[in-house]
């Protein structure tokens, strides 16, 4: 059974809620392990088949430490300030990568908004050598702490389990 491994960015927990729904979607075709980016490893294991890293949208994009200090000042927690999704991505080695690469985010739910995490985060992964890489998925949230919208955790599960079902028969 393939190995899968969600890393995911919270504030507020909503994007941890979603990881572990994605996470739970991708069980009945990988063993998963749902880290927070705080404690992901520096490099991917070989053995890991999919890699899928979620985080907040923040200000059109990835978290930096500016925006995850001022989601702090909002009621967030704050010891996720020194590292975020983009920072662990920054951080893994170049090179060819041979996982395949899954990104979401969390963002309010405005309709037209620029920008996604999700996006950012998978033009990061291809440039570090991530070439086998999924379209990237949004979750919406009410307002900037959230709670997530109705239905949102349903379409996580659904998205986890279409990345590691097998071609349809």
């Amino acid at each position: 059974m393939m190995r899968a491994l969600v890393i995911y960015e919270t504030m507020f927990g909503n994007t941890r809620r979603i990881a572990e729904a994605v996470a739970e979607g991708m069980r009945d075709g990988a063993r998963v392990d749902v880290v927070d980016v705080t404690d992901a490893p520096a490099e991917v294991s070989p053995e890991v088949g999919l890699v899928v890293v979620g985080g907040p949208t923040r200000a059109f994009s990835m978290s930096r430490y500016s925006t995850r200090r001022e989601a702090a000042h909002r009621g967030g927690r704050v010891a996720d300030l020194p590292r975020g999704i983009r920072d662990w991505l920054s951080d893994l080695p170049s090179g060819e990568q041979p996982q395949a690469f899954a990104a979401f985010d969390t963002r309010v739910d405005m309709p037209l908004m620029p920008g996604a995490a999700s996006r950012s985060a998978t033009r990061a992964a291809r440039r570090k050598g991530f070439t086998r890489t999924v379209d990237p998925e949004s979750f919406l949230v009410e307002g900037y702490e959230g709670p997530l919208v109705d239905g949102e955790l349903d379409r996580a599960l659904a998205w986890g389990h279409s990345l590691t079902a097998g071609p349809a028969e």
